[in-house]
């Protein structure tokens, strides 16, 4: 690897040079800042050493210039000065390390594997890491009993993923292995657990969809708090670990997991969300508010009702305000509104992820542009940046407001096509469950709810039943199978049971 050292006492470091040199770096050197400008100009260098104080052109100036022809290039500024101001002007700068005079040649070298071998080291650290934990996380799938367990374990997979994800391990086909045999192994436990978990609040139930308000939002309310409330349709745990990063510096964060109901859709579990109750109990209670499956009127026209209806079911005077956001002039509008919102309760629905998820899946363009889940997490992070969203919180944080964010429901990208048949028209249309009258499919390939009341979900019919996909699987019919399976197959979906779709994130955030 190639250095350059600029420095008007270059004679005096000549020590330091050869002990590069033994260590297997070729050294160049110059005197001055125009020197190693035309250095720089002729050869591709892997860093550059420059000390600051030199006659002529200072140190400082020559960075600038030195980054004007290649702005990417590792640059460690050496200076005597420790000088707050030198030290923010080359910051400013871009470099990438700061020495102060004298400087031993270990500290050079080790400036030199952090620049140079960071990425390497990084990568071997991570992949030696997960070579250890990758038994435990294999006893853990074996052990995982209750839903504590399964959320702990979801977070241990995420945070692999995104850690091999960051040094481009191939050990990540290896993890993506793991993680498809703990949701075989969740489907299992979900199977067990499910329609107990609604029969009462008995201990180990987690808090689901309808719990929300009741144990989250009401506690706030009752001391006083000005709440914010984000809900962000469909959005998983491990796009959420990424806007935690954009966050931290202007927010307290309280990290939480809950459950999401089945199905995993907007239609069930947003309007549990929203409204304190089972799907069933909503459509018993409120049926005006229920839209069926059949209707094809959009399912979450009523949010701002059932909220409504939430409050005065358990005597609340608090006050609340509503906002769809599906597009910039609603974004403008509240970000417009916020300066005199006075209500105890803001709910603001950002629908952007679920339309990216669902236009992915019709858009060649979009499939192409969002070809891994790792891109999606990274359209998911560019979006948030340049969003109103990321205005709206930088406000909420110098207002100093409680912000809760979370979801109805995350999403999973599916690859296994299903075989189910139904005779029926008023089957439904979602690739991750069904529910039908009259449908066939192997039973030991989904999560059947022969009951819906068990589930606490309506019964479109005295004898419908409902199918959920497990897994990555989809559901597919017989007729033209191959061209649906085709065009399905590596999309993002929701509606039925792993860990993406149903462990989902709550977030607590507290203005620095």
């Amino acid at each position: 690897m190639k250095i350059l050292w600029v420095d008007d006492e270059i004679d005096m470091l000549r020590p330091h040079i050869l002990f590069l040199e033994s260590k297997g770096y070729e050294v160049d050197t110059a005197t001055n800042g125009q020197d190693a400008l035309e250095r720089c100009g002729a050869t591709d260098y892997h860093a550059v050493f420059l000390d600051e104080h030199m006659p002529g052109m200072s140190g400082l100036q020559t960075l600038s210039l030195i980054k004007e022809l290649h702005p990417a290039l590792p640059v460690v500024m050496i200076t005597k000065s420790e000088e707050e101001n030198i030290m923010n002007m080359a910051i400013g700068q871009k470099i990438t390390d700061y020495l102060i005079k004298p400087v031993n040649p270990n500290q050079i070298w080790l400036s030199l594997k952090k620049i140079l071998q960071r990425n390497d080291l990084v990568n071997e650290a991570a992949q030696t890491a997960y070579r250890q934990d990758f038994g435990k996380i294999g006893m853990q799938i074996d052990d995982s009993l209750t839903a504590n367990d399964w959320m702990e374990l979801y977070r241990r997979l995420v945070y692999w993923e995104l850690e091999l994800e960051a040094t481009h391990s191939p050990m990540s086909e290896m993890l993506a292995g793991q993680k498809q045999e703990a949701n075989a192994a969740f489907a299992k436990f979900i199977k067990r657990n499910y329609t107990d978990w609604l029969a009462a609040e008995q201990p180990g139930r987690p808090m689901l969809s309808p719990d929300l308000f009741k144990h989250t939002i009401f506690p706030l309310l009752d001391r006083g708090e000005q709440i914010f409330l984000v809900v962000l349709d469909n959005f998983r745990y491990d796009q959420w670990r990424m806007l935690a990063t954009e966050l931290s510096e202007l927010f307290n964060i309280d990290e939480q997991l809950y459950f999401s109901i089945l199905p995993t859709t907007t239609q069930y579990a947003r309007n549990a969300l929203f409204s304190g109750l089972m799907p069933d109990r909503i459509a018993t209670l409120f049926p005006d508010l229920w839209v069926d499956e059949e209707a094809e009127e959009h399912k979450n026209l009523n949010e701002a009702l059932l909220i409504r209806a939430l409050f005065e079911r358990y005597r609340r005077n608090d006050t609340f305000a509503y906002h769809k956001i599906n597009d910039t002039a609603a974004a403008d509008r509240l970000l417009t509104q916020l300066p005199n919102a006075g209500q105890a309760l803001t709910v603001a629905v950002f629908n952007f992820i679920d339309i990216l998820s669902h236009s992915r899946t019709e858009n060649k363009t979009l499939r192409e542009l969002i070809a891994t889940e790792a891109a999606y997490r990274s359209i998911t992070l560019s979006w948030f940046r340049h969003s109103p969203l990321r205005q709206l919180l930088d406000r909420l944080a110098q207002r100093g407001k409680r912000v809760i964010i979370t979801t109805d429901h995350g999403s999973i990208r599916v690859n296994r096509a299903v075989k189910v048949q139904s005779n029926s028209r008023d089957i439904n249309s979602n690739l991750r469950y069904k529910v039908s009258r009259n449908i066939s499919y192997n039973p030991k390939q989904v999560f059947e709810i022969t009951h819906p009341a068990d589930a606490h979900l309506p019964a479109p019919n005295v004898s419908s039943r409902y199918v959920f996909a497990t897994g990555s699987d989809f559901f597919a019919y017989p007729n033209d199978y191959n061209r649906y399976v085709s065009h399905y197959t590596d999309t993002f979906q929701h509606g039925g049971v792993s860990m993406e779709e149903m462990i989902i994130p709550l977030i607590s955030l507290t203005s620095k």
